[in-house]
């Protein structure tokens, strides 16, 4: 079809308006007709306010205001509207006014109606109060507020949410919408997360950037995925009604404070709108509707068996919610510090009770209550009064539920008494305890639950009297009963013993009874009570300690006799000091320092022997672990190195050997070594290592460590080689030979600690025997292990 020229109905072919043309053609006309009815509708809304605003300012009537206001608005040089605005926005001082300046600061580069002839800012915000006053449902309210307020900041469409007392969501109100879309999301049960739920958590509401990244659902998410969302709670006077949602079709940046202050205005407004609608649903409408009298809830409350409390929400002249007051206490109504109840009804919750507001936060719970309309429950909550500035306190379990415009909140007081007698009961039970309680003179004897248990009796059969006691107890504990009976009832003093209870059902117990006598006023015996307890678990106990104890003491024994009979045996071989060794040109000096402790008897030995072939063999070792076992592997060998040296071997050859003869001891024994050969003749030491620390050459005042050469610990594999290093000695040189005892530290490395062992072997006494003594006085070692040492000095 043609386009219509210059606006008219569109043509066919020959330039004449077709029939569907001219039908559209009117449908716009009359739209267009409709808008400008209603704005102007809104406009005389505006202007009358302005004038009984004059009215009442000026204290003119109706005509001398119409008159002044012409008047100003010809000075001021703006249309009636605009001027009308301004009037009501100086006089109200409300949120809106408040608001209206950022909103021009805001929309006045989105707008660009003023220049055209348009409406202005201020008249567009006061136009969308004064359509969603008027109108009667949510749905106008939607269309102006997009039409009038949110389109000048760039949004694309509003949604109005309704809260209903099952915390679900009902789409009330929608523009910018399609009908389809709209109708899919009319109603949102309870607990389905959605943008506008999340928006019911803060007062703030939520902000969201981008909807997208947020993976929240809402109404026309398909359509602006990555655009931004505002979702504010409506709320009036601190009850929260419902949601306004607002859509923008690009990713939202965050916001000045001034249009967060307008966008929560924006929803007050829509606050009285839902608030409206729902005093006035129809009958017919299944959403659930609040109870639209306080009377009611009163009748309610009286009709419980709880103490109950109704409250009622307490305004500031601003419209704000500062407190609720007690506006009915039913007859079981109880107050922590025992007020009667006229003191409480009809005071202020946060003067009957300030604490309510600090460690308990019972008046913030009361408070989310009345705004979101969840219910709240707590157990053991703690109520506190302040009754001459002393604090009361009791714990109560709390219930509060919203009812239309007020808050029921019914407290059940923790009765003190019956929780100690069930906390004795439990500890009673726990502690296997029965009481009871006997009159001498009547006979008549109380027992509790639990001392049937502890007897294996029904309670049905009836008690056992103190003086029936031995015959419920085993023969031998006759005369402990006596004695205890004679004390009790004779001498008139407490007593207790203990006895073997052979119940009905053949299980033996053992029992410890205490009881005291009660003496009238005249000093007379006449009630004993008393308790019982089961032992049995504790007797059991002391004689399997009793045993432990047997048995530990057996092994105590047995391990020091082991230790004994080890130090023995390290003391015939390897005695702390031993003659000097008669060797040409050759001085040889050994120690041997035990552990300081005797059950810590360890493997390290040594060995300074001439071999029939003249050579010297020195050799130092330490078997792993301690006790017998080392002492006897150590024995082992030491014994087999020695032999196997007669042989003429070299030291690499005899560790070999050495290394088969731990590998095939039972046990597996592992151990160390350093084996050398020293040849007289030529001052030359042949030597070798087993995984042992090398030996210390001290050359005038210079010490230092042999090469570290390749050698795996003996028993370790049943084969291996050793590697040989030869070093060549002078006059005045001394090589000492020591297993780890002497420089071993918990708290440092081995590196560090053979440095130390350098630095106090450089410092040379006039004899070889002074210098070991010297070496093993400050040795600084903390392992408590034995420690060899085996000095040579070339004469």
């Amino acid at each position: 079809m043609p386009a219509a020229r210059d606006g008219g109905a569109p043509e066919d072919a020959d330039g004449r308006a077709t029939p569907v043309g001219r039908l559209a053609a009117t449908v716009q006309r009359l739209r267009r007709e409709v808008r400008e009815a209603q704005a102007e509708a809104d406009g005389r809304a505006l202007i009358e306010l302005a004038k009984g605003i004059l009215v009442e300012r000026l204290g003119c009537g109706p005509a001398q205001a119409a008159r002044q206001l012409a008047e100003l608005t010809e000075q001021a040089g703006v249309t009636p509207l605009e001027f009308a605005v301004e009037v009501i926005n100086q006089a109200s001082r409300d949120k809106l006014s408040e608001v209206t300046t950022a909103f021009i600061a805001a929309t006045s580069d989105r707008a660009g109606d003023d220049a055209q002839g348009g409406e202005s800012s201020a008249v567009r915000l006061r136009a969308a109060e004064s359509g969603a006053l008027a109108a009667d449902d949510a749905q106008a309210v939607a269309d102006s507020l997009l039409e009038h307020a949110l389109t000048p900041l760039g949004a694309v469409a509003v949604a109005i949410w309704a809260l209903g007392a099952d915390g679900s969501l009902t789409l009330a109100g929608s523009a910018g919408f399609s009908v389809a879309e709209a109708g899919r999301w009319r109603y949102v049960p309870p607990g389905v997360a959605t943008v506008a739920r999340r928006g019911l958590g803060e007062r703030s509401g939520q902000w969201i950037g981008c909807l997208s990244e947020t993976g929240l659902p809402s109404v026309g998410q398909h359509h602006h995925p990555d655009g931004g969302r505002v979702a504010v709670p409506a709320s009036n006077g601190g009850r929260i009604h419902g949601v306004l949602e607002i859509v923008w079709p690009t990713p939202l940046e965050p916001q000045p404070p001034q249009i967060v202050r307008q966008v929560e205005a924006l929803a007050e407004l829509c606050a009285h709108t839902l608030e409206n609608h729902a005093l006035h649903r129809p009958d017919d409408d299944p959403t659930p509707r609040p109870l639209p009298d306080v009377a009611e809830l009163t009748a309610l409350a009286d009709g419980l068996h709880d103490p109950a409390l109704v409250l009622v929400p307490h305004l500031d002249p601003a419209g704000e919610l500062v407190d609720f007051r007690i506006h009915h206490v039913n007859s079981r109504f109880l107050d922590p510090a025992g007020r009667p109840r006229g003191v409480v009804n009809g005071a202020l919750l946060l003067e009957a009770y300030p604490m309510a507001a600090g460690e308990s936060e019972l008046f913030e719970q009361v408070e989310r209550v009345y705004a979101t309309g969840e219910p709240f429950r707590a157990h053991r909550m703690r109520l506190t009064a302040l009754v001459d500035d002393v604090p009361l306190a009791a714990v109560a379990d709390i219930n509060i539920s919203r009812h239309g415009g007020s808050v029921l909140l019914l407290w059940r007081i923790e009765d003190e008494t019956a929780r100690l007698a069930s906390l004795l009961q439990h500890a009673q039970r726990l502690g296997r305890i029965g009481g009871f309680e006997e009159n001498l003179l009547t006979g008549e004897i109380t027992w509790n639950g639990q001392l049937y248990s502890l007897y294996g009796r029904p309670a049905t059969s009836g008690p056992v009297p103190l003086e029936d006691l031995p015959a419920h107890a085993h023969p031998d504990d006759a005369v402990a009963i006596g004695r205890f009976l004679r004390t009790l009832v004779n001498h008139r003093q407490a007593a207790s013993t203990a006895f073997r209870l052979q119940r009905p059902d053949g299980v033996t117990r053992h029992i410890r009874v205490v009881a005291e006598p009660v003496l009238d006023s005249d000093g007379r015996l006449f009630v004993v009570r008393g308790a019982y307890q089961d032992i049995s678990a504790h007797h059991w106990t002391e004689v399997a300690l009793a045993a432990t104890r047997d048995q530990l003491a057996h092994s105590e024994q047995q391990a020091s006799e082991r230790n004994r009979l080890a130090l023995q045996l390290q003391h015939a071989i390897m005695p702390p000091a031993q003659a000097p060794l008669e060797a040409p040109g050759l001085r040889v000096a050994v120690r041997y320092r035990p552990a300081e402790t005797q059950q810590l008897v360890g493997g390290d030995w040594y060995d300074a022997v001439v071999l029939p072939s003249g050579l010297v063999l020195l050799c130092v070792g330490d078997v792993a672990g301690h006790g017998i076992e080392a002492a006897t592997s150590m024995v082992v060998l030491r014994n087999a190195l020695r032999g196997l040296a007669v042989t003429g071997a070299g030291p690499g050859q005899l560790l070999c050997w050495l290394n088969m003869v731990a590998h095939h001891l039972t046990g597996a024994v592992t151990a160390t070594a350093v084996c050398g050969l020293y040849d007289p003749a030529r001052r030359t030491l042949r030597w070798a290592r087993a995984g042992h620390l090398p030996p210390v050459l001290v050359r005038g005042t210079d010490a230092a460590a042999l090469p570290l050469l390749k050698g795996l610990l003996l028993g370790v594999l049943p084969e291996a080689t050793y590697e040989e290093h030869e070093v060549q000695l002078a006059v005045d040189d001394t090589l000492l030979m020591y297993t780890d005892g002497l420089i071993e530290r918990r708290d440092r490395s081995v590196e560090e600690s053979l440095a130390q062992l350098l630095t106090a072997a450089r410092t040379v006494p006039p004899t070889l025997d002074q210098q070991l003594d010297r070496l093993l006085t400050y040795s600084r070692s903390d392992t408590d292990d034995d420690t060899c040492i085996v000095g040579v000095r070339v004469a």
